[in-house]
């Protein structure tokens, strides 16, 4: 099976943009995943309740929070191209804009299931990854600090869950083409 077209079919047009890279839509996007994160991390303060052990160890603990967290940027990224390289062997893209990282292939039109696949591949891997994480660490604090890491990473997917929530409710046919050149994605239907 085919997972992309080099050039865009005949008959199709381009039925929906998003832009992460735009200023708006970035802010837009980055906000919601900063409220999904708070929801989520908010109830393991109370319960867990971190600040009750060494202020030391939390400090520490931190810091590799905060370098897990940039290691996990990277490994977000490279998910989605090696998801993306497997489907259609094609040149990726990556990035960093003020309001996104990101991974494409800009140079053609992958088909609705393969994209399904890439988009979903970080949310996937790595909510297995940190949640298998929360659920082996029995120290309060340090299970706080995973919780932290999970709840950050699933805000942080919010652009890819948007993408695939538009997939299951309004790009449902299986012939729905997309280009994502990283920051954005175009989808196209046939007419």
């Amino acid at each position: 099976m085919m997972h992309y077209e080099k050039e865009l079919p005949e008959h199709y047009h381009a039925a929906y943009t998003i832009d992460a890279a735009d200023k708006k839509t970035g802010i837009i996007l980055n906000v919601i995943g900063a409220v999904i994160m708070i929801v989520l991390i908010l109830p393991a303060v109370f319960i867990l309740r971190p600040w009750t052990g060494d202020i030391g160890k939390l400090s520490i603990g931190l810091l590799i929070v905060t370098v897990t967290l940039l290691v996990y940027l990277v490994l977000h990224e490279l998910t989605h191209g090696a998801a993306y390289k497997l489907l259609t062997g094609q040149k990726l893209t990556f990035g960093l804009t003020a309001t996104v990282a990101y991974c494409g292939v800009p140079n053609i039109y992958i088909y609705r299931t393969a994209s399904l696949i890439a988009l979903l591949a970080p949310f996937v891997v790595f909510d297995i990854v940190f949640g298998s994480a929360v659920i082996a660490l029995q120290d309060p604090m340090n299970k706080f600090l995973a919780w932290l890491i999970f709840s950050i990473h699933v805000g942080g997917c919010v652009g890819d869950l948007y993408d695939t929530g538009l997939y299951l409710t309004r790009f449902r046919d299986k012939r729905t083409l997309m280009r994502d050149t990283g920051p954005k994605q175009t989808f196209y239907l046939p007419d």
